[in-house]
């Protein structure tokens, strides 16, 4: 068995990987992490789904691609230049709103239990403003975060940053987390109550 997911890739995802490659984009989402996202979005199909980090939209094609017709995704980013690519490649998707703001301050300006997923895929809401994210997750909702194995970029201190965030979502009441060693690393969390 082969686990890796680029046979499974989104049509939108390959010309957005081969723009974010021409551009020089060096911190993309993983497809194996991308593609379980794509699963837990499908089992909200009118769910509200947050990503905090566009980037380049390359986790963006997955998500929009496990959407139900009534779900209402919103992806916030703060770099004009990569979400301009993920505009570009995913803009025509009606269900998809593109937010050009700190994700911090997008948080914080949203109601408590608003989400039924949240991807942090940037520093607010997995490194910034954790809590301000996980009070914004329905009961029954998933808490993503991704690159926590060590990644070529990292700065010093980062596996550090990586493990503290594991260990207080693992001990957050209410909540079960799971932490997955594949692709990118994981840690997932669904809120209980």
């Amino acid at each position: 068995m082969n686990d890796s997911a680029d046979a499974f890739a989104p049509a939108a995802w390959i010309e957005i990987a081969r723009e974010s490659a021409a551009q020089g984009f060096d911190m993309p989402s993983e497809n194996r992490a991308c593609s379980l996202l794509r699963l837990l979005v499908a089992s909200k199909p009118g769910g509200r789904i947050l990503e905090l980090g566009t980037g380049t939209g390359l986790a963006t094609a997955w998500l929009a691609a496990g959407l139900g017709e009534s779900a209402q995704p919103v992806s916030v980013d703060v770099d004009p230049k990569w979400q301009s690519i993920a505009r570009r490649r995913l803009g025509d998707d009606p269900r998809v709103e593109f937010v050009l703001s700190d994700g911090l301050d997008f948080l914080r300006a949203q109601p408590p239990a608003s989400f039924d997923l949240i991807f942090a895929d940037a520093m607010p809401g997995k490194y910034e403003g954790l809590h301000d994210a996980l009070s914004r997750v329905k009961v029954g909702g998933f808490y993503v975060g991704d690159d926590m194995l060590p990644q070529a970029n990292w700065p010093e201190g980062q596996q550090a940053r990586a493990d503290g965030l594991i260990a207080e979502l693992s001990a957050l009441d209410g909540w079960t987390t799971t932490v997955l060693a594949w692709g990118s690393g994981l840690v997932l969390a669904v809120r209980r109550h």
